[in-house]
């Protein structure tokens, strides 16, 4: 569908399971994450958008400065236009009052951080892949109640762990619920690190 702000793929599921809001990489397209969200919640339905931001054609969420440098003022303007068709979709799906998780890798992955910090009026809970610090000084809020799992490679030169460990600590000051997964590995997602997010998303309080 093109009504909604953003394009998009859809797939209803079982209404007692979360929904997921599968968040791309780069150059990925909204279809790439479908096996990883039947992976942790088999049965769940699937809300995957398209990255609105074009680097040299492949899709992202939003600008980037050069490699592992994210221009601030963009990465603030599409989180909130990413949280405005989260609301919208949800309407028009039907989807208000479900529970609602992010899945994220890489680019999608810090979209969907900045998402947690900047708009947790929308997004509560996500379990995100080779993550890092999306914005340098996030907003006061507080995500009392926030739920977030990061599984992260020790040898990850894309999303080295310095930057991800800062995404930890901006979170659990604003008393977000963090779960950390490491793995020896790189920008990539592992077969342990996808069994520990299913974990986790099913062992909400």
């Amino acid at each position: 569908m093109t009504s909604l702000s953003l394009e998009h793929l859809f797939t209803e599921g079982d209404p007692g399971l979360p929904v997921l809001l599968l968040l791309h990489g780069t150059g990925g397209s909204p279809g790439d994450l479908a096996g990883l969200g039947k992976e942790l919640s088999p049965g769940s339905a699937m809300l995957a958008p398209a990255g609105p931001v074009s680097e040299h054609g492949a899709a992202r969420w939003f600008r980037r400065l050069r490699e592992g440098v994210f221009d601030t003022e963009d990465v603030i303007a599409r989180t909130h236009q990413l949280a405005e068709f989260v609301t919208a979709a949800s309407e028009q799906y039907g989807l208000a009052g479900r529970r609602l998780v992010a899945v994220g890798f890489s680019n999608g992955a810090n979209i969907a951080a900045a998402l947690v910090l900047l708009r947790p009026d929308v997004l509560r809970e996500a379990a995100l892949f080779a993550a890092m610090q999306p914005v340098p000084d996030p907003p006061d809020h507080s995500l009392t109640g926030s739920r977030v799992f990061l599984a992260n490679g020790t040898r990850d030169p894309m999303a080295p762990l310095d930057s991800a460990d800062r995404l930890v600590r901006s979170l659990r000051e604003r008393s977000a619920d963090v779960t950390i997964h490491r793995h020896p590995g790189g920008h990539n997602i592992t077969l342990d690190g996808v069994e520990a997010a299913a974990a986790w998303l099913t062992s909400r309080p």
